[in-house]
């Protein structure tokens, strides 16, 4: 497995320990310091150049399939019609910047967001092109890379136990709404108990007049035959089991179950479950947001809304539906009257969280993010769809220490390539990593102790963004 170095002259072993640390290590074993002792002292080294954090948690909205830029933040209204498609455009409050049609209440918003127009991949395959985007590595092979959730969730884990060791919440660190994205597994190289915890339900079938309840959660409540005595039992019987194992031999891995942990706090927490009842949330702001159900995002947002007050750190909200090979104009509208579409779903959605974030004074502590894997094709297809296109496409950023009001970056006249500014992946990486208080070049480790940062080498903040 091939590792970026840090010098050209830091020469590393297939272990990932280069000379000069391996005679690190060597001075401290005279200490009594053994090789744990040393990662353990080299991330609090990094730790002390961590930027300064505004964002204390993130929303990820994922528009899984690939958006269309050119039906979203990046048209081209003066292009031919083969090119800008079907949609026209509306002015936002930024002089000069216009947006699709169907984004009228984000654009109305437009100071508190910024757009990057020049993102640029040569991936575009769903699979490869979503772990690039979600991880800011390039995939290889040799190496499954953790997804911003799962690294985010490792990290501040770490800091959010009592002094007995305790979580301070019963909630995961990382939690997809309804469900994650089937093109990775999340945690990569680092322990499943980072994986995202799927909500894996919906809000009242998609009705937001029903005053009901919110989300119906899988695995919220008991099963049918199952108790809070037994599933106590189970886990008393694991604990024993972890006990046993390491009496017995400090080197034999424990059977800790991090889903059993997880489902166990959850049920056992009434905060916790309380997160994902909407009974609480007043009609206005239901009908802001708009419905759940199948198509709809708003739910989703609002979900993700009262999870990071309650302490989540990553929460992403998982969207299906992009992939528009055929009639992009269905993003619009799928009949007559329909307001439920993908686009106009999204922007009320989008538009109320930001709004609702803003309004409840903790927009400047929580990022949120709008991508896909890819953009789409320039060129309106037989089908009268787009099909896949990496080389140019968009994402919005809010929140969280982002300056507002501003495009970064730009593409050509038809949408093809970047023209200005061009921003990858692993440069996203890095400005996400940052905007979280998270230093690109912080270094973790693999289960056979190799190091890797979390955010690729070489890889460039947008320094534009942060404000």
């Amino acid at each position: 497995m091939l590792f970026e170095e840090k010098q050209m002259n830091a020469v590393k072993r297939c272990d990932g320990i280069s000379r000069r640390d391996f005679l690190r290590v060597g001075g401290l074993t005279a200490l009594g310091l053994g090789l744990g002792d040393f990662f353990h002292l080299q991330r609090a080294f990094a730790s002390t150049n961590t930027p300064t954090a505004k964002a204390k948690s993130c929303i990820l909205i994922w528009l899984d399939g690939g958006p269309s830029h050119l039906e979203t933040f990046d048209p081209k209204p003066d292009a031919p019609q083969e090119v800008r498609g079907p949609l026209r455009t509306t002015p936002t409050n930024l002089t000069g910047v216009r947006i699709s049609e169907c984004l009228e209440q984000t654009a109305d918003i437009m100071d508190k967001i910024a757009i990057i127009r020049s993102m640029t991949s040569p991936l575009g395959e769903h699979s490869l092109g979503t772990q690039y985007l979600m991880t800011g590595y390039k995939p290889t092979p040799a190496l499954e890379y953790p997804t911003f959730g799962a690294t985010v969730a490792y990290i501040k884990s770490q800091n959010s136990k009592n002094a007995s060791g305790d979580v301070l919440t019963a909630l995961p660190p990382n939690i997809a709404v309804p469900n994650f994205t089937g093109q990775v597994s999340g945690s990569g190289y680092l322990p499943s108990a980072t994986r995202p915890f799927s909500v894996a339900g919906n809000s009242n079938k998609g009705d937001f007049n029903d005053r009901s309840g919110g989300f119906k959660v899988r695995d919220l409540d008991f099963y049918q035959g199952i108790d809070m005595d037994r599933l106590s039992r189970r886990k008393q019987f694991v604990n024993a089991l972890n006990e046993f194992s390491s009496a017995k031999d400090a080197g034999v891995p424990t059977v800790s179950d991090p889903e059993l942990e997880r489902a166990y706090n959850l049920i056992t927490s009434p905060e916790a479950k309380g997160a994902f009842n909407f009974s609480d949330e007043p009609q206005d702001v239901l009908n802001r947001y708009g419905p759940g159900g199948v198509n709809g995002i708003g739910q989703s947002c609002l979900l993700a809304r009262r999870l990071v007050e309650r302490g989540v750190p990553f929460v992403t909200v998982n969207h299906t539906g992009w992939d528009t090979h055929n009639d992009i104009f269905q993003l619009k509208e799928r009949y007559p009257t329909d307001r439920n579409a993908h686009l106009p779903s999204l922007d009320r959605a989008l538009s109320a969280l930001i709004q609702d974030l803003s309004e409840r004074r903790i927009l400047d502590e929580t990022l949120v993010v709008v991508m896909g894997e890819f953009g789409r094709t320039p060129r309106i297809n037989s089908q009268g769809g787009r099909d896949h296109w990496p080389n140019v496409f968009s994402v919005m950023l809010a929140g969280g220490g982002v300056q507002g009001g501003q495009i970064v970056g730009s593409s050509d006249a038809l949408g093809e390539f970047p023209k200005e500014r061009p921003v990858t992946p692993s440069d996203l990486a890095a400005t996400i990593y940052t905007l979280l208080g998270i230093n690109p070049s912080l270094e973790l480790h693999t289960s056979d102790g190799r190091p890797v940062r979390v955010a690729p080498d070489g890889a460039n903040i947008v320094s534009e963004l942060i404000a």
